[in-house]
């Protein structure tokens, strides 16, 4: 091989996974880890997620630019677009150096300047698209790529639709009757059979407003002996969630701060979540049904990709402004009875795609010249 493959993302668990299930797949087709290289950002998740890892990692500085005209926010942003030179610079000199076989970017602020780098020394570039709509730096860099893998339909002939690639721990969990009764009885303490299960996970910061709302959704089913309410409150809101939690007389709630998701999307029966490109992929790979709460922000990238699920009939939407216990009671109910739940999985199971991970590897392989 030429020079490493390089893979760029980053600043968040919804970047991070993916650069893990793409190296995986690629080390599958016969790479080592020597051939491999990731780029992140110093301020992103990958600065530990990937810090173990046997495969060589370089962190860029840098962080996102917000999309507001507040004072604090200019301010903030001449510091991120200084960042961002320094961050080009060096990406420049390491690409230079590196002269990558393929360089492979998965977006978010982090892969931006090593794109550009990969563009500039005229090294053939792979984009990983996990949104409907790609951010501003996809968009400019797409006319300079060799290949775009799309996790969704896209109108452009030269994309190639593969999917969000996903973590091999996810893509193997079994949903099957069978299975989901297993994974309750595995659960601490056990679920009971005759119990219809709801987990709610909102990142690994959480959601606050999905958190209140929540909290009041378990005031209401207080009482009832028929659920399960598994909270995944994210690091943020963990000690406030605890405070303020109901008490209770048949409902089962459980509060956790972090879960390992693949051990609750096993067991659950639907998902209350935000609309991030890797938890979407995830629900539609497992055929989970879901009532989604996009983040309202970010170019509303995660209200596009909810309504490719809605419009699927795999999902209900909320609107983050209308997020609150009674409208959840209300959504939900419209989706427990058996048959509702058996046909938004099947449409929710139409988008996914297993074998995301896999597709790419071949793409980055074409691209790079190798079988």
């Amino acid at each position: 091989m030429p020079g490493p493959i390089v893979i760029t993302g980053g600043g968040t668990g919804g970047h991070v996974f993916p650069m893990q299930a793409v190296a995986d797949a690629l080390r599958e087709r016969g790479v080592a880890a020597k051939d491999l290289r990731f780029v992140g950002s110093r301020r992103g998740q990958e600065s530990t997620l990937l810090a173990s890892s046997d495969i060589a990692l370089t962190l860029l500085p840098g962080r996102g630019v917000r999309r507001s005209f507040a004072p604090e926010a200019l301010v903030e942003n001449v510091g991120a677009v200084t960042a961002l030179l320094g961050a080009v610079t060096l990406a420049t000199l390491h690409v230079r150096r590196w002269r990558p076989s393929v360089v492979v970017s998965l977006g978010g602020y982090a892969s931006f300047a090593t794109s550009f780098a990969a563009v500039l020394w005229r090294r053939p570039l792979v984009l990983i698209e996990l949104d409907a709509e790609p951010g501003a730096a996809q968009r400019l860099l797409a006319r300079f790529a060799r290949a775009r893998c799309t996790a969704f339909p896209s109108s452009d002939p030269r994309a190639v639709v593969t999917g969000t690639p996903l973590r091999a721990d996810v893509v193997a969990v079994q949903r099957t009757p069978a299975a989901q009764l297993s994974a309750r009885a595995r659960a601490v303490p056990p679920i009971e059979e005759s119990r219809r299960v709801i987990v709610v996970m909102s990142g690994s910061l959480g959601s606050t407003t999905v958190n209140r709302a929540v909290l009041d959704l378990a005031r209401r089913w207080s009482n009832r002996n028929d659920r399960t309410l598994i909270h995944v409150s994210g690091r943020r809101d963990f000690e406030m969630v605890k405070r303020e939690a109901p008490s209770t007389n048949g409902l089962d709630y459980r509060i956790v701060e972090f879960a390992d998701m693949s051990q609750l999307w096993a067991l659950c029966d639907v998902a209350i979540c935000r609309a991030g490109a890797s938890t979407l992929a995830e629900l539609t790979t497992l055929s989970i049904p879901s009532i989604i709460v996009p983040l309202p922000r970010m170019g509303d990238h995660q209200t596009k990709n909810a309504l490719v699920v809605v419009q699927a009939g795999g999902a209900k939407l909320v609107l983050d402004h209308e997020c609150t216990g009674a409208k959840l009671e209300a959504t939900l109910e419209t989706v427990m009875e058996s048959d509702t739940l058996a046909s938004m999985a099947h449409h929710a199971g139409t988008l996914g795609r297993k074998d995301a991970a896999a597709s790419i590897a071949r793409v980055v392989g074409d691209v790079g010249g190798w079988p």
